[in-house]
C-alpha cells in the first residue's frame, strides 16, 4: 500500500468531519495537521483526536504512521487570530452562534 499524500490525509479527514478550516502537512509517514471544525466545541483536546481518527478509519492504522494534530473550535482559532494580526490580547469572536 502506498504512503498517503498531504492532500489524501487532508480528504479523509474532511470526508468524515465538517471542518471551517483544515491544513495537512507531512512527508508520506508523519503529518501534522491544523483542524477547525465547530463538532469540536464543548469536547476536550482528547476527545477532539478522537473524532478525528474516527474520522479517517482504518486508514490510521494501516497508512498513516503518525499524525500530530492542532484541534481548534471556529472561536478559537478566530482567537489565535487566524489570518490576521492581532495586537496585544486575542479579541473574543465577534459573533456568537449558539
Amino acid at each position: 500500500m502506498s504512503e498517503p499524500t498531504s492532500q489524501q490525509v487532508r480528504d479523509f479527514i474532511a470526508a468524515g468531519l465538517a471542518c471551517e478550516h483544515l491544513e495537512v502537512e507531512g512527508d508520506g509517514r508523519h503529518f501534522f495537521a491544523t483542524i477547525v471544525s465547530a463538532a469540536f466545541d464543548g469536547r476536550s483536546r482528547v476527545a477532539r483526536h478522537q473524532q478525528v481518527y474516527a474520522a479517517l478509519g482504518d486508514r490510521m492504522r494501516e497508512q498513516i504512521h503518525a499524525l500530530s494534530m492542532k484541534t481548534l473550535t471556529p472561536a478559537e482559532w478566530a482567537a489565535q487570530g487566524a489570518g490576521q494580526a492581532a495586537g496585544g490580547r486575542p479579541a473574543q469572536a465577534p459573533h456568537h452562534s449558539h
